[in-house]
């Protein structure tokens, strides 16, 4: 192909890639909203087998994803009232919130207790019931014991309406009279260790995932927050909700993202203009890699319809592989001198960069079978980078490098040829093997020390501040987490409620023991029909006798037109559930029952152990706990006992490719550096008492494709650089640097699973670019 051929190619490769840039940017910027994911459960696989328990899990995830939970504080009663005051009405004025909720409207407590008076004898506790089914049993001396009860301040009935107070007893255990939190001038309020809580929601207008909406609402609530900390001095406020916490994700990310790519995109053109001793190269070598990121960016975004911010600091640390095709052809490019031909020098490295390639994407690929979506993501932009990064070698690059170069800096080959001697003697012969049993038995130990942590919250590290103050918060206000729940499943809305009443039994023993502080479940605010007939069945012996009745109550000194009026409530009709979840007082758990069927969700309010919970449904019929972290967890340990598998898998997958290159009897000498720098790494990150996650398996598998790139790429491009000694290596190293320049800063990030992810890189890497001299037979290496 003559210099016009090149050009051509080289100008249709470019058109190309405007397109496609032009395509990525319309995707990010184009369509009024942005496909950066920060909802981390998006990321998450579906891991429930049962799909009803997936789509409730889901359901309960984003119930209050949009919601914002705000506790004002402060020692002074008055103060803490008025700046809730205030802080509502500064968020109530700010469009960016739907609705707001700090002062409640007026309303009388006792009446909440009215639409239940119809129901009074179908709604008894398990106390009352167990009492009045007893022989002994005395309702006269129960009348008595009821009215000489202190008076009620939360939600109550009337003297007349429930004299005997077993309607009383069943409101008291309901969740709006346990909560701790109590209006009081109309705001709900919770004291503890002097100092008052005043509770503000507040309701996004929008998705808490949403950027703008993000920066709107934050800025709202950070400007509200000094107004009431200047207007009311002493006041300080708590604060939870996904807003804070996809924020910080976002702000984490970035960091990340700027971190990892300013400084490896410095450091990397700092060596490049180092070693080369020209801006050109340098400049290429960014456009090589450019235009494979540009490329991933869009190709993920279309395929996925989203990027996670994960991907995106993994993508931020792709310009460290991505680069090393551009810096192989630099390295020929140099290493010819006068002698450069383009044409020449592409089809010299043409075999490296292709079986570099191939291994890399087969790495990958195993990557993306993982049914992990963010892993898949993460696959699917390094095999589009590197495909085009290569391509860009291929097809752009001869014809801008058309000239020939100054050679690479003669230190950096002389320091290379010496450790690659080094390397290559030590590593040979008597010598090579008393290493080999030394290295083994300093490993050994490491090995040994070995141990895993599969936790999802590994995956993710929220900020500590936040994570206390929605602890507190829960503490203060007995809000329970939605991350463990029941699923209670039936063949109508009675067997759900029937078997619901089983597991709360269970439930409550566990209160009882002081293993769980409570539960949130719908059959303990509509009991089924068959705890309802049961509770009127226990009365009817009382009601059946009329006169005695009269008796009783008169003697208490009742007005005969109540007393009239109680007996003739009865029996009283039955509390049906789809009647109860139309009140107005059902609002806040309707999300209970599942509207899909008959199914409904039971919500366990403490720190009980997972076991504990699975103890208390086991043998139940149609209940199933659901524990999304454990579920993730344990799919995440699945996988991780599998990456060993599929580690060998790849080692075998690559051996007959470089069986087929370099030989049979070669296949071990190439494959050693990177298997032997796994090894290696699994010791150290032992030493290091880092327990291995699915995560550390991933990076190995990377481990195994760059290092054997590197094996590739000093064993094809030996031959070619017998006239200057050290080169071909001195090329190897400056790809493994800056390789560690990128993926090794991940060790940096904030996110535990990239840590975790570039901790390993940053070993296997180091290891196996010092170990790849040995790959060379040392008759092949020029010295």
């Amino acid at each position: 192909m003559n210099s016009r051929g090149l050009w051509l190619r080289a100008g249709g490769f470019a058109a190309a890639t405007l397109l496609i840039a032009l395509f990525g940017a319309w995707l990010l910027f184009g369509r009024g909203r942005s496909p950066i994911q920060t909802d981390l459960l998006a990321m998450l696989p579906a891991t429930e087998r049962n799909p009803l328990a997936e789509v409730a899990a889901q359901r309960l995830a984003h119930a209050n994803g949009d919601r914002v939970i705000l506790l004002v504080a402060n020692t002074d009663d008055d103060r803490a009232e008025n700046a809730a005051r205030e802080l509502g009405h500064a968020l109530g004025n700010d469009p960016v919130f739907a609705s707001v909720t700090a002062e409640l409207p007026p309303f009388d407590l006792q009446q909440l207790a009215a639409p239940y008076l119809s129901h009074r004898f179908v709604l008894l506790t398990d106390a009352d019931r167990n009492a009045i089914e007893q022989p002994g049993y005395n309702p006269a001396q129960a009348l008595a014991q009821h009215m000489n009860e202190p008076f009620v301040t939360g939600v109550g009935t009337r003297l007349q309406d429930d004299p005997f107070g077993w309607l009383q007893h069943w409101l008291d255990q309901q969740p709006w009279s346990r909560s701790p939190l109590v209006p009081e001038d109309n705001l709900l309020t919770a004291h503890r260790d002097g100092t008052s809580y005043v509770l503000v929601t507040a309701t996004l207008n929008g998705s808490s995932y949403d950027d703008a909406i993000q920066q709107r609402a934050l800025s709202a609530i950070d400007q509200a927050e000094k107004a009431i900390q200047h207007d009311q001095p002493g006041t300080r406020m708590l604060r939870t909700g996904a807003l804070f916490y996809a924020t910080a994700a976002r702000a984490g990310a970035e960091r990340d993202v700027h971190r990892v790519g300013w400084i490896s995109t410095l450091g990397i053109g700092l060596l490049l203009l180092g070693i080369f001793r020209s801006p050109g190269p340098l400049l290429l070598a960014f456009l090589s890699t450019g235009v494979g990121i540009v490329a991933a960016t869009t190709v993920s975004v279309l395929v996925f319809g989203q990027i996670y911010l994960l991907t995106l600091v993994f993508g931020a640390a792709l310009l460290g592989e991505a680069v090393d095709y551009s810096i192989q052809y630099l390295s020929a490019r140099a290493n010819a001198g006068h002698a450069w031909e383009a044409r020449t020098g592409l089809r010299q490295v043409r075999p490296a960069l292709l079986l570099a390639l191939g291994t890399s994407l087969l790495g990958y690929l195993l990557l993306g079978l993982v049914p992990f979506s963010a892993l898949r993501q993460m696959a699917c932009f390094a095999m589009t980078g590197m495909t085009v990064a290569c391509l860009s070698v291929f097809w752009l690059l001869p014809a801008l490098l058309q000239r020939p170069a100054k050679p690479i800096s003669a230190t950096s080959v002389r320091c290379a040829l010496v450790l690659q001697n080094t390397v290559s003697r030590v590593a040979s012969g008597w010598r090579g093997a008393a290493l080999a049993l030394f290295l083994l038995c300093l490993a050994i130990p490491g090995w040994y020390q070995l141990h895993h942590d599969d936790d999802v919250h590994l995956l993710v590290a929220p900020p500590a501040a936040l994570a206390a103050q929605e602890a507190q918060i829960r503490d203060i206000t007995g809000l329970g987490n939605g991350t463990q729940f029941y699923l209670v499943q039936g063949a109508d809305e009675e067997q759900v409620l029937q078997r619901e009443e089983a597991l709360e039994q269970r439930l409550q023993d566990m209160v009882d023991a002081g293993r769980l502080q409570g539960w949130l479940g719908l059959a303990g605010m509509v009991p089924s029909l068959q705890r309802q007939h049961a509770n009127q069945d226990a009365l009817t012996p009382w009601f059946a006798e009329p006169d005695r009745m009269h008796q009783w109550l008169s003697s208490a000194g009742f007005r005969a037109d109540d007393i009239e009026r109680w007996v003739q409530a009865w029996p009283g009709t039955p509390l049906e559930l789809q009647a109860w979840l139309k009140t107005p007082i059902a609002t806040p758990f309707r999300y209970l029952w599942m509207g899909n069927g008959a199914a409904s969700l039971v919500l366990p309010q403490g720190d009980a152990g997972s076991a504990w919970l699975q103890k208390a449904a086991a043998g139940l019929p149609g209940v199933t706990l659901v524990d999304k972290p454990a579920s993730i967890s344990d799919l995440f340990g699945r996988y991780r006992r599998y990456a060993s598998v599929w580690l060998l898998a790849a080692i075998l997958l690559i051996a007959p490719v470089f069986g087929w290159r370099y030989g049979l009897g070669d296949v071990p000498r190439v494959l050693a550096p990177p298997v032997l720098g796994i090894g290696f790494t699994l010791s150290m990150l032992g030493y290091l008492h880092q327990p291995l996650t699915l995560f550390h398996w991933m990076a190995l598998m990377l481990v195994l494709g760059v290092g054997a790139n590197y094996a590739v790429f000093l064993r094809e491009g030996e031959p070619h650089v017998s006239h200057r000694p050290g080169a071909m290596y001195a090329s190897v190293l400056l790809s493994a640097i800056t390789a560690l320049l990128s993926f090794g800063l991940l060790a940096l990030s904030s996110m535990p699973a990239l840590r975790d992810f570039g901790l390993t890189l940053l070993l296997g890497i180091g290891f196996t670019a010092l170990l790849v001299p040995t790959s060379v037979p040392r008759r092949m290496l020029s010295s």
